[in-house]
């Protein structure tokens, strides 16, 4: 699991460096499908990996809005910040935690179950998913898009430094 956080993390980090290329009116850009544009989905993905975590360490939620953070600069920030709290979370995972219990209220009054690992793994999809909708939007504004290949970037038998 902390593979794919760490290949989650490195090709985030590359979208970012990405986006200093692209002019800012194209990162914000509202665009089909997804969250938004470009720079919006970027928050989300953030947003929901450190809302997740919050949710299973029995903290509050993020609650606040894209609007608040319509610059690159101010969603690295964000990634930075929120990193720090993520990434001990998934250092200190542990296969005891796998099978734990999430409680989740739903809007309609009932209550989701799931298990921590299966949040854990919908964290990791979710960013995935994004990613595939970055790629197309690069292609849309005519730029080659971050690869999403796992292969090559060192993910092998021994993991990398964070």
């Amino acid at each position: 699991m902390q593979t794919l956080f760490r290949y989650n993390w490195q090709v985030r980090e590359e979208w970012l460096s990405w986006c200093e290329e692209v002019p800012l009116e194209e990162l914000l850009r509202v665009r089909t499908g997804g969250v938004g544009g470009i720079l919006h989905t970027l928050f989300h993905i953030i947003d929901v990996e450190w809302s997740w975590i919050r949710v299973l360490q029995g903290k509050p939620d993020f609650q606040e809005s894209f609007e608040e953070y319509q610059s690159l600069a101010q969603v690295r920030k964000l990634d930075a910040l929120f990193r720090a709290e993520v990434e001990k979370f998934v250092l200190d995972w542990d296969e005891s935690m796998e099978d734990l219990i999430l409680y989740d209220p739903q809007p309609d009054g009932s209550i989701a179950t799931d298990t921590w690992g299966e949040v854990m793994r919908h964290i990791i999809a979710h960013e995935i998913h994004h990613v595939g909708q970055l790629s197309i939007w690069a292609r849309e504004i005519g730029k080659k898009p971050v690869s999403a290949n796992l292969i090559g970037r060192g993910f092998g038998d021994s993991p990398p430094a964070l």
